[in-house]
């Protein structure tokens, strides 16, 4: 593989990277993660945009972009969810390496560049995953992120048993040969920890990673995103039970006892914390003016003030 990407570079036929970029309602940012693709410094790229029937400026928007680049492609489906929206996707690259890059999300602009020259280096990898950093407003809002990928963590073992408790690695990190998903897709009965999943079949399979330890992945803190905004509980149920039917037993049963672990764990620190907050002198404090409100005969009346004041609290 080596020898023969150093050929393709040679004679100027650069290998091609498929973009997969799936969309749904998140319009107000695809703009600035499309012209992160724009500016990549490897220019051998097919952008793929799959609306997964967005009810805001999503069409609209793709429409200028495949305009302004033919290397934009565009595709409108109906609403089935993120995991089948990715399949579209892979189902319509022709590249030799697959990128994902969600539609608030954001590339640094040598991110495809140095992926490639990693596989240059290298005969037996089959995917590069790079370090990443967070931001809000925008990319230049950056702010640190939620873990630190190292390349010990990059095996199967670590991948299925501490992923969520040290670690996650955003999608948008990896660079895969596009072969990995000859026999992978993402599971379409999830619709989140969907991710995690395919990073699972992936080191299950003993692929090898090359790790680049710079931030070329950059994560968007989104509020309105739906892990921001919705309980995971039903998603975590979803893949526990999915993973019953492609793990081994011992595996299975391994993974079940370290999350029975891990969510011991966390009631115990939250009820430390919740004891803790009770014997503070501030909760101390209000529970005396809460007596002498109620000995008083006016408690009920400042409860209605209180209910008044916040519908005055700025938002």
């Amino acid at each position: 593989m080596k020898n023969i990407l150093k050929i393709i570079r040679l004679y100027k036929l650069e290998p091609l990277v498929s973009i997969i970029v799936p969309c749904f309602n998140q319009g107000q940012y695809l703009s600035e993660a499309l012209n992160s693709v724009l500016k990549q410094t490897y220019t051998n790229w097919e952008c793929i945009l799959v609306n997964d029937g967005s009810q805001d400026e999503t069409d609209e928007i793709s429409k200028i972009w495949i305009e302004k680049d033919n290397r934009f492609y565009y595709y409108h489906k109906e609403n089935t969810g993120v995991s089948s929206t990715r399949n579209y996707g892979l189902d319509k690259a022709r590249g030799q390496f697959i990128q994902f890059l969600d539609a608030d999300d954001f590339l640094d602009e040598k991110k495809i560049e140095l992926s490639i020259k990693e596989f240059e280096n290298s005969n037996n990898i089959k995917l590069v995953i790079s370090n990443f950093i967070m931001f809000k407003n925008s990319p230049d809002d950056l702010i640190k992120p939620y873990c630190n990928l190292k390349s010990e963590l990059f095996n199967f073992q670590k991948i299925l048993y501490y992923w969520n408790d040290t670690f996650s690695i955003p999608i948008h990190c990896g660079f895969f040969k596009s072969e990995v998903f000859d026999t992978i897709r993402f599971n379409e009965n999830l619709t989140a920890q969907e991710d995690w999943a395919v990073w699972v079949k992936i080191f299950k399979m003993d692929y090898i990673a090359s790790f680049i330890d710079k931030p070329l992945a950059l994560y968007r803190l989104n509020p309105s995103s739906r892990t921001m905004t919705k309980s995971m509980y039903e998603d975590q149920i979803k893949v526990y039970k999915y993973y019953k039917t492609v793990l081994t037993e011992e595996e299975f049963n391994k993974l079940s006892l370290k999350l029975i672990s891990r969510y011991y764990k966390l009631n115990e620190n939250l009820n430390y914390k919740l004891k803790a907050l009770k014997k503070s002198n501030s909760n101390q404090t209000g529970l005396l003016i809460k007596k002498i409100l109620k000995k008083l005969g006016v408690l009920r009346p400042f409860r209605y003030l209180f209910i008044i004041i916040l519908k005055f609290k700025p938002k």
